[in-house]
């Protein structure tokens, strides 16, 4: 059965400096929750807590409602895959496999059942008689998963996992820990700056920024609706324009003309918000609402989509604007945008988001 966590108002300090500041979080049995965001917000000092290699300031982590903070971590029956392999040199995969296993006593024949089972399930059956500087990179990445799959956790957490791989093998392995996943069922962590990764994986995102929740949700409910502009930016990618714009009756003005958004609003005439617009969201010609026209600065071939990077009239900063396709656009055209107006998002002063 998978295991439940609950973090209950966590905190991190190292003297003064508070790291994790009151964190409340609940992940469900079974769930692919991914911890992302900027570098220094906590995630990982997050994850080496529930994992138990640093201690809780406050608060109270639990375990299938057991607390959980003063458990040792060889005893919280977790598995951490770090960002560096950590293989024995000298070791063939099988003995990598199976050191911890045999150093805590178990049978031969338990030993070589889980070994070769972990090594099935990660597609490393034919490399277990070789040795780590025969494989690799994403093989070794394999073969250091494997080595928490033999101890058959409750939980596993995983610390950028990826991070030393290069871009094709990222994606081979995201999609193999997501098969790993489905076919073990255990609860898992899986900490990332990379919000590409975490959009493809996760069934639960948390947003962290300077060691507080910024939002969770699933990808697709922080990607249409992002609790505040930090999320809106973090989340998609190329991220999300921002522009300044003031209230006028129930729209807001841009660029000397009236946007019809979509939402209510009930601030007075002239209020600062925030408009957000998805690249995607922005079309060149065709229908919808004006965002006038503007002047391509550089345009990007990517062969299923072309972005463009178009500077409106006036001091307002370059847009950029995804179109499916390849796109006959060069630097220099003028272009007219238009966007759905049912797609923008708004932005309070304080960067909260203003909603329907």
């Amino acid at each position: 059965m998978a295991t439940r966590i609950e973090l209950k108002r966590v905190e991190k300090r190292y003297g003064a400096f508070d790291v994790i500041r009151g964190i409340d979080l609940e992940i469900k049995p079974g769930a692919f929750t991914v911890f992302v965001g900027p570098s220094g917000c906590g995630k990982s000092t997050l994850l080496r807590m529930i994992a138990g290699l640093e201690t809780i300031s406050d608060g109270d982590l639990l375990i299938d409602d057991e607390r959980m903070n003063d458990v040792a971590a060889a005893k919280r029956g977790i598995a951490m895959v770090f960002q560096s392999y950590a293989l024995y040199p000298h070791m063939s995969v099988y003995k990598n496999l199976a050191f911890g296993l045999e150093t805590a006593g178990y049978p031969r024949a338990e030993v070589d059942r889980r070994v070769r089972a972990a090594a099935e399930t990660l597609q490393i059956t034919d490399y277990l008689q070789r040795k780590p500087r025969a494989l690799s990179g994403g093989q070794r990445q394999r073969v250091a998963i494997g080595r928490s799959i033999v101890r058959d956790p409750r939980i596993f957490l995983f610390d950028e996992p990826l991070s030393n791989l290069d871009a094709e093998l990222r994606v081979q392995m995201r999609v193999e820990i997501s098969k790993m996943h489905e076919r073990l069922g255990n609860t898992m962590i899986y900490v990332t700056h990379d919000q590409v990764e975490a959009m493809t994986m996760a069934d639960q995102i948390v947003v962290l920024r300077g060691g507080k929740v910024m939002q969770v949700g699933s990808p697709l409910e922080l990607y249409n609706a992002p609790a505040n502009e930090f999320v809106a930016g973090f989340i998609g990618s190329p991220k999300m324009n921002f522009m300044p714009v003031k209230t006028e009756g129930d729209g807001v003005m841009l660029a000397g003309q009236r946007l019809q958004v979509g939402h209510a609003l009930t601030a007075a005439p002239g209020t600062p918000l925030t408009l957000g617009i998805r690249p995607e969201h922005i079309s060149v010609g065709g229908e919808g609402a004006s965002l006038g026209d503007g002047r391509v600065e550089l345009v990007e071939h990517l062969g299923g989509s072309t972005v463009l990077h178009v500077r409106p009239a006036g001091d307002r900063n370059a847009l950029a604007v995804v179109l499916p396709g390849q796109q006959p656009c060069r630097t220099g055209d003028t272009v007219p945008m238009r966007v759905d107006p049912a797609k923008c998002h708004l932005f309070n002063p304080d960067g909260s988001a203003l909603r329907h």
